[in-house]
């Protein structure tokens, strides 16, 4: 058993994977169904995760990226299916951040490395998709369904899943209890707010973040759109307006 990733249980089909050891704290799902299982997101790439999915099921496994960021495509070369948004397929096959930008990020303090990595050998998965994804599309697994929901602002095409059965929301970097970042030059401010409003529709019972805490309330989507409310009526909506911090999380554009 790997001592990098931290495997909890969220039902008897779900479970997530974590790199709490790394600054980041990054939560990668594993999806179970009755047929094939899917990875949402595949980490940091420090340790390689498919091995960890494996000690939790024999079933066919496939990635599904919620965004093309380093930090969570790190093992996407493990797996023989990989799915992504159209908006990001490029990124995927051409990674547009210079890996020495990358690895600076990576190697940031707090990390406790396992002895086994060696930073110099580190790459970033740059590869054909083999499943290209639309809003709504869904990834059928067996009894089990996740549905795509678009939600561009963090990038062009970050998406969420959705398991309505079971109202899990895997919401990538669009929500946790963190610094939600919409400053690069490839975010959105006003595409993020949209993205939190769409999502606010949906009749979400369990918030399934990408990083930092795991558990972590449904009323954080309202106190979200919240701070996006005040920032905006603000006149502050655009990026270069500076970190804005509430009582969960902080917003910087």
């Amino acid at each position: 058993m790997s001592e990098w990733f931290t495997i909890e249980k969220i039902d008897d089909q779900t479970y997530a994977i974590s790199e709490y050891k790394h600054w980041e704290q990054v939560h990668s799902y594993l999806v179970i169904g009755d047929e094939s299982a899917c990875l949402i997101d595949s980490g940091l790439g420090v340790e390689n995760i498919h091995e960890a999915c494996k000690q939790l099921t024999s079933l066919p496994i496939m990635t599904a990226t919620t965004h093309v960021h380093w930090d969570h495509i790190g093992s996407h070369h493990a797996f023989d299916q990989i799915a992504v948004h159209e908006k990001e397929a490029d990124w995927l096959r051409h990674f547009p951040i210079p890996l020495p930008v990358v690895k600076a990020n990576l190697l940031r303090d707090p990390c406790d490395f396992p002895k086994s990595f060696d930073p110099s050998a580190y790459t970033v998965f740059q590869g054909e998709p083999t499943r290209i994804l639309h809003d709504d599309d869904e990834i059928k697994l067996g009894g089990r369904t996740l549905r795509v929901v678009a939600s561009p602002g963090h990038s062009p095409g970050h998406v969420c899943y959705f398991d309505e059965a079971r109202g899990q929301l895997f919401s990538g970097d669009l929500i946790y209890a963190g610094c939600l970042y919409a400053f690069y030059p490839t975010t959105d401010p006003i595409a993020f707010r949209a993205s939190i409003q769409h999502v606010k529709t949906l009749h979400v019972k369990r918030l399934l973040p990408a990083h930092y805490a795991l558990n972590i309330p449904v009323s954080l989507i309202d106190e979200i759109d919240e701070g996006f409310m005040m920032i905006e009526a603000k006149g502050l909506l655009k990026q270069g307006s500076g970190q804005f911090d509430f009582e969960h999380f902080s917003i910087h554009i």
